[in-house]
């Protein structure tokens, strides 16, 4: 099953503290909402799981989160403050995953975090920065209950998987641009304008490929690690799930070559366009030099010249310029310097 992202995000309802759902499932099925203090209660139940989904929560919240599955101290504090690398850490029976989201704001590529508590019978997601809802995973969850039936480990699968493929509206969007700018240099070159963007692109797409690559290690765990919290039977969708990230790897290594290329291109489209000019002013120059010189000569106030007296010596100046400019016009221009 693949946990597609959707155009649409259904708008969540967030608490003062964070809290955007908490549920409790058997067999796939929503049995009851809870509150966060009941969250051990019902997770110690068999066949039960609890699914809790916080963004941006406060302390207090976390703190008790953290007393009702008995999370480590240095897992809590990562999840509070953020600005995490993407890395999976296992401490005792439960897992601990940061992953990076990204989002278009404003024309550049805004960044988030996901961080995931795994345990038996539990999984609690908490969103911090650019992140699109998580109500679309658990409606689709909710709505395939044998999917959902095997436990926290799909759920982990189902958020990795939005996580992932809420990359590739982001890169479509910036690969149209990337097509535009590609128009635009072989027509008319780039002005600073452009190039500065290109740069700007490129810087973002930089930092999108250092939030994604280290997910394929993340489900490379996930997937050969044999870990307590992952059955056998979930590692085939997180290899999935590994190839589809490897593919927006690629995809970003290719967006970022193409703006190599379009920058290289507009600097030798830049240099194709000064030459011309340089040709057609050292043409036009060279033209103009003929009657320049000639009348500099004959400007010069001696005496005793010869043809300053001549009764056709003007015809024959003006006959030689009219002649040597059309000359060289003609050898310019098939040269294609004018």
């Amino acid at each position: 099953m693949n946990v597609a992202s959707s155009t649409i995000v259904p708008t969540e309802a967030v608490s003062s503290e964070g809290v955007v759902a908490a549920g409790v499932y058997v067999d796939g099925r929503r049995v009851a909402s809870i509150a966060i203090d009941e969250a051990s209660s019902w997770r110690g139940r068999p066949g039960h799981v609890v699914w809790i989904g916080l963004h941006e929560p406060s302390l207090a919240v976390l703190t008790s989160v953290q007393r009702q599955f008995h999370l480590h101290d240095l897992a809590i504090e990562d999840a509070d403050h953020a600005h995490q690398r993407p890395k999976i850490e296992q401490y005792g029976d439960g897992l601990f995953i940061v992953a990076r989201t990204a989002q278009l704001v404003g024309g550049s590529i805004a960044f988030g975090e996901t961080h995931l508590f795994v345990g038996e019978g539990y999984l609690v997601s908490v969103r911090h920065g650019a992140s699109t809802s998580y109500a679309p995973v658990r409606e689709r969850c909710e709505s395939c209950p044998r999917a959902l039936a095997r436990g926290e480990d799909y759920i982990l699968y189902a958020i990795l998987d939005f996580i992932v493929d809420n990359y590739s509206p982001v890169l479509e969007t910036i690969q149209e641009e990337v097509e535009t700018m590609e128009a635009l240099v072989l027509a008319n070159g780039m002005g600073r304008a452009q190039i500065e963007r290109l740069y700007l692109l490129r810087r973002d797409l930089l930092r999108l490929r250092n939030a994604v690559g280290p997910l394929v290690e993340v489900c490379r765990r996930l997937e050969h690690d044999n870990l307590a919290m992952v059955r056998a039977s979930m590692q085939p969708l997180f290899r999935d799930v590994t190839d589809h990230v490897k593919t927006i790897q690629e995809q970003i290594d290719s967006l970022r070559e193409v703006l190599a290329f379009a920058f290289e291109a507009s600097l030798l489209v830049g240099q194709a366009q000064e030459t011309a000019v340089s040709k057609k002013l050292a043409s036009w120059l060279a033209i103009i030099a003929v009657p320049t010189a000639i009348a500099g000569i004959y400007g010069m106030n001696f005496k005793h010249m010869p043809e300053l007296h001549w009764e056709y010596g003007y015809y024959m100046v003006v006959g030689i310029i009219a002649t040597t400019c059309s000359v060289l016009f003609w050898r310019f221009r098939r040269a294609g310097w004018l």
